[in-house]
Protein backbone atom coordinates (compact mmCIF):
# COMPACT_ATOMS: atom_id res chain seq x y z
CA UNK A 1 0.00 0.00 0.00
CA UNK A 2 1.59 3.25 -0.99
CA UNK A 3 1.43 5.71 2.20
CA UNK A 4 1.06 9.15 2.37
CA UNK A 5 2.49 11.09 4.91
CA UNK A 6 1.16 13.79 7.02
CA UNK A 7 3.15 17.14 7.95
CA UNK A 8 4.44 15.75 11.08
CA UNK A 9 5.77 12.82 9.32
CA UNK A 10 7.35 15.09 6.34
CA UNK A 11 8.82 17.09 9.19
CA UNK A 12 10.73 13.61 10.72
CA UNK A 13 11.56 12.69 7.51
CA UNK A 14 13.25 16.22 6.01
CA UNK A 15 15.25 15.53 9.37
CA UNK A 16 16.46 12.20 8.06
CA UNK A 17 17.40 13.25 4.86
CA UNK A 18 19.39 16.40 6.51
CA UNK A 19 21.47 13.34 8.25
CA UNK A 20 21.82 11.64 5.50
CA UNK A 21 23.82 14.83 3.82
CA UNK A 22 25.58 15.59 6.33
CA UNK A 23 26.90 11.88 6.00
CA UNK A 24 27.68 12.42 1.97
CA UNK A 25 29.21 16.01 3.16
CA UNK A 26 31.67 14.22 5.01
CA UNK A 27 32.66 11.75 2.22
CA UNK A 28 33.25 14.85 -0.37
CA UNK A 29 35.57 16.40 2.27
CA UNK A 30 37.44 12.61 2.53
CA UNK A 31 36.99 11.44 -0.98
CA UNK A 32 40.75 10.99 -2.52
CA UNK A 33 43.81 9.06 -4.00
CA UNK A 34 44.92 6.56 -0.95
CA UNK A 35 41.58 6.70 0.32
CA UNK A 36 39.60 3.37 1.33
CA UNK A 37 36.24 2.79 1.36
CA UNK A 38 36.04 1.09 4.69
CA UNK A 39 37.50 4.35 6.09
CA UNK A 40 34.60 6.21 4.27
CA UNK A 41 32.00 3.66 5.99
CA UNK A 42 33.46 4.37 9.38
CA UNK A 43 33.31 7.74 8.87
CA UNK A 44 29.66 8.05 7.76
CA UNK A 45 28.45 5.71 10.48
CA UNK A 46 30.37 8.52 12.84
CA UNK A 47 28.18 11.08 11.66
CA UNK A 48 25.00 9.76 11.12
CA UNK A 49 25.25 8.16 14.65
CA UNK A 50 26.33 11.95 16.53
CA UNK A 51 22.90 13.17 14.37
CA UNK A 52 21.27 11.06 15.91
CA UNK A 53 19.89 8.82 13.28
CA UNK A 54 20.54 4.86 12.65
CA UNK A 55 22.74 3.48 9.51
CA UNK A 56 19.56 2.11 7.34
CA UNK A 57 21.89 -0.19 5.33
CA UNK A 58 23.44 -2.11 8.88
CA UNK A 59 22.52 -5.34 8.84
CA UNK A 60 19.71 -5.66 6.24
CA UNK A 61 19.05 -9.36 4.88
CA UNK A 62 20.72 -10.10 1.76
CA UNK A 63 17.36 -10.96 -0.64
CA UNK A 64 19.83 -13.37 -2.17
CA UNK A 65 20.51 -15.71 0.66
CA UNK A 66 23.99 -13.99 1.58
CA UNK A 67 25.17 -12.82 4.45
CA UNK A 68 23.69 -9.20 6.24
CA UNK A 69 24.48 -6.29 4.63
CA UNK A 70 28.07 -5.37 6.67
CA UNK A 71 28.34 -1.48 6.19
CA UNK A 72 26.45 1.93 6.81
CA UNK A 73 27.54 3.08 2.92
CA UNK A 74 27.30 1.33 -0.34
CA UNK A 75 30.04 1.90 -1.97
CA UNK A 76 30.52 1.44 -5.94
CA UNK A 77 33.45 1.70 -7.30
CA UNK A 78 33.88 2.08 -11.58
CA UNK A 79 32.09 -0.53 -12.82
CA UNK A 80 30.23 -1.74 -9.71
CA UNK A 81 26.39 -0.57 -10.22
CA UNK A 82 24.71 -0.60 -6.22
CA UNK A 83 25.92 -2.36 -3.37
CA UNK A 84 29.07 -2.02 -3.25
CA UNK A 85 30.72 -3.27 0.08
CA UNK A 86 33.18 -1.12 1.62
CA UNK A 87 36.75 -2.63 1.80
CA UNK A 88 40.47 -1.52 2.27
CA UNK A 89 41.35 -1.11 -0.79
CA UNK A 90 42.36 2.21 -1.82
CA UNK A 91 40.56 4.43 -4.45
CA UNK A 92 42.77 5.38 -7.37
CA UNK A 93 42.77 8.61 -9.26
CA UNK A 94 40.54 8.88 -12.11
CA UNK A 95 38.21 6.13 -10.06
CA UNK A 96 34.31 7.50 -10.28
CA UNK A 97 33.05 6.17 -6.74
CA UNK A 98 29.08 6.06 -6.31
CA UNK A 99 28.30 6.26 -2.82
CA UNK A 100 24.41 5.39 -1.36
CA UNK A 101 23.64 6.20 2.49
CA UNK A 102 20.38 5.87 4.29
CA UNK A 103 19.68 6.99 7.65
CA UNK A 104 16.86 5.97 9.99
CA UNK A 105 15.46 9.28 12.27
CA UNK A 106 12.18 8.51 14.88
CA UNK A 107 11.19 5.56 12.91
CA UNK A 108 11.54 7.51 8.74
CA UNK A 109 14.34 6.67 6.43
CA UNK A 110 16.06 9.11 4.50
CA UNK A 111 18.10 7.93 0.90
CA UNK A 112 20.36 9.64 -1.24
CA UNK A 113 23.22 8.47 -3.59
CA UNK A 114 26.07 10.25 -5.28
CA UNK A 115 28.61 9.14 -8.07
CA UNK A 116 31.91 11.15 -6.89
CA UNK A 117 35.00 11.59 -8.79
CA UNK A 118 38.54 11.13 -7.31
CA UNK A 119 41.09 13.12 -8.29
CA UNK A 120 41.24 13.69 -12.65
CA UNK A 121 38.54 11.54 -14.38
CA UNK A 122 38.47 11.27 -17.62
CA UNK A 123 36.17 13.78 -20.11
CA UNK A 124 33.43 10.41 -20.36
CA UNK A 125 33.26 9.66 -16.82
CA UNK A 126 32.47 13.28 -15.99
CA UNK A 127 30.48 13.56 -19.32
CA UNK A 128 28.69 9.88 -17.31
CA UNK A 129 28.36 11.31 -13.53
CA UNK A 130 27.19 14.64 -15.06
CA UNK A 131 24.42 13.05 -17.40
CA UNK A 132 23.45 10.41 -14.57
CA UNK A 133 22.62 13.97 -11.95
CA UNK A 134 21.05 15.53 -14.81
CA UNK A 135 19.01 12.97 -15.27
CA UNK A 136 17.50 12.82 -11.81
CA UNK A 137 16.15 16.29 -12.37
CA UNK A 138 14.83 15.37 -15.39
CA UNK A 139 12.36 13.20 -13.40
CA UNK A 140 11.76 15.50 -10.95
CA UNK A 141 10.70 17.53 -12.99
CA UNK A 142 7.21 15.39 -13.57
CA UNK A 143 7.08 15.06 -9.54
CA UNK A 144 3.02 16.92 -9.65
CA UNK A 145 0.30 16.09 -8.10
CA UNK A 146 -1.77 14.07 -11.08
CA UNK A 147 1.27 12.77 -12.92
CA UNK A 148 1.94 9.07 -13.11
CA UNK A 149 5.12 7.30 -11.80
CA UNK A 150 6.11 6.56 -15.69
CA UNK A 151 6.26 10.50 -16.69
CA UNK A 152 9.57 10.67 -14.42
CA UNK A 153 10.40 7.14 -15.82
CA UNK A 154 10.45 8.58 -19.47
CA UNK A 155 11.83 11.91 -18.52
CA UNK A 156 14.50 10.05 -16.83
CA UNK A 157 14.78 7.39 -19.73
CA UNK A 158 14.93 9.73 -22.96
CA UNK A 159 17.40 12.46 -21.27
CA UNK A 160 19.93 9.30 -21.12
CA UNK A 161 19.78 7.89 -24.43
CA UNK A 162 20.04 10.72 -26.07
CA UNK A 163 23.17 11.22 -24.37
CA UNK A 164 24.55 7.86 -25.55
CA UNK A 165 24.23 6.42 -22.16
CA UNK A 166 22.48 3.19 -20.92
CA UNK A 167 19.47 2.70 -18.34
CA UNK A 168 19.94 -0.61 -15.27
CA UNK A 169 16.45 -2.08 -15.78
CA UNK A 170 16.90 -4.67 -12.81
CA UNK A 171 16.80 -2.14 -10.23
CA UNK A 172 14.58 0.82 -9.52
CA UNK A 173 13.36 3.52 -7.35
CA UNK A 174 10.90 2.86 -4.94
CA UNK A 175 8.75 4.70 -1.69
CA UNK A 176 10.08 5.43 1.17
CA UNK A 177 9.14 6.20 4.87
CA UNK A 178 8.78 3.97 7.69
CA UNK A 179 10.34 1.46 5.60
CA UNK A 180 13.21 1.66 3.26
CA UNK A 181 11.63 -0.15 0.36
CA UNK A 182 7.89 0.72 -0.04
CA UNK A 183 5.22 1.04 -3.58
CA UNK A 184 5.42 2.18 -5.56
CA UNK A 185 8.04 0.95 -7.37
CA UNK A 186 9.63 3.90 -9.73
CA UNK A 187 11.23 2.58 -13.13
CA UNK A 188 14.02 4.41 -14.85
CA UNK A 189 13.06 2.93 -17.73
CA UNK A 190 9.28 2.95 -19.85
CA UNK A 191 7.87 -0.37 -18.99
CA UNK A 192 4.23 -1.86 -19.33
CA UNK A 193 3.13 -0.16 -15.91
CA UNK A 194 1.43 3.66 -16.50
CA UNK A 195 2.37 3.65 -12.50
CA UNK A 196 -0.04 5.40 -9.68
CA UNK A 197 -0.87 9.02 -9.94
CA UNK A 198 0.70 10.92 -7.63
CA UNK A 199 -0.80 12.41 -4.66
CA UNK A 200 0.14 14.87 -2.05
CA UNK A 201 2.88 13.04 0.42
CA UNK A 202 3.78 10.72 -1.61
CA UNK A 203 7.82 10.09 -0.28
CA UNK A 204 9.67 8.84 -3.50
CA UNK A 205 13.22 7.67 -4.07
CA UNK A 206 14.02 8.92 -7.63
CA UNK A 207 17.59 6.89 -8.43
CA UNK A 208 18.56 6.36 -11.92
CA UNK A 209 21.58 4.19 -12.25
CA UNK A 210 23.37 4.82 -15.43
CA UNK A 211 25.58 2.86 -17.60
CA UNK A 212 28.53 4.07 -20.13
CA UNK A 213 27.57 0.84 -22.13
CA UNK A 214 25.13 -1.93 -22.08
CA UNK A 215 22.30 -1.44 -19.57
CA UNK A 216 22.82 -5.14 -18.57
CA UNK A 217 24.21 -6.31 -14.84
CA UNK A 218 25.42 -8.79 -13.01
CA UNK A 219 25.58 -10.01 -9.44
CA UNK A 220 28.82 -11.30 -7.94
CA UNK A 221 29.63 -14.02 -5.69
CA UNK A 222 29.15 -11.83 -2.62
CA UNK A 223 25.54 -11.63 -3.51
CA UNK A 224 25.69 -7.97 -2.92
CA UNK A 225 27.89 -5.91 -5.62
CA UNK A 226 26.17 -5.41 -9.03
CA UNK A 227 27.98 -4.65 -11.71
CA UNK A 228 27.97 -3.81 -15.64
CA UNK A 229 28.15 -6.91 -17.59
CA UNK A 230 30.37 -5.73 -20.19
CA UNK A 231 32.59 -4.04 -17.56
CA UNK A 232 32.00 -0.32 -18.38
CA UNK A 233 31.29 2.45 -15.76
CA UNK A 234 28.32 2.91 -14.30
CA UNK A 235 27.01 6.32 -12.21
CA UNK A 236 23.84 6.63 -9.49
CA UNK A 237 21.94 9.39 -8.26
CA UNK A 238 19.28 9.35 -5.82
CA UNK A 239 17.28 11.74 -3.59
CA UNK A 240 14.22 11.30 -1.69
CA UNK A 241 11.55 13.50 -2.76
CA UNK A 242 7.97 14.81 -1.35
CA UNK A 243 5.07 15.35 -3.76
CA UNK A 244 3.71 18.94 -2.80
CA UNK A 245 0.62 20.91 -3.91
CA UNK A 246 3.15 22.91 -5.80
CA UNK A 247 6.90 22.09 -7.21
CA UNK A 248 8.06 18.70 -5.47
CA UNK A 249 10.34 18.73 -2.07
CA UNK A 250 13.61 17.37 -2.29
CA UNK A 251 13.80 15.83 1.69
CA UNK A 252 17.63 14.92 1.16
CA UNK A 253 19.11 18.22 1.91
CA UNK A 254 20.75 20.71 4.08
Amino acid sequence: MITVKSTRELDIMRQAGRIVMLAHNRIRELIAPGVTTKELDRAAEEVIRKAGGIPSFKGVPCPYGGFDFPASICASVNQEVIHGIPNDKPLKEGDIISVDIGAIFEGFHGDAARTFEVGQVSAEAHRLVTVTRDSFYKGLEMVREGMRIQDISRAIQQYVEQNGFSIVRDFVGHGIGTEMHEPPQIPNYVSRERGPRLRRGMTLAIEPMVNQGDWQVKLLKDKWTVVTKDGKLSAHYENTVAVTGNDPEILTKL
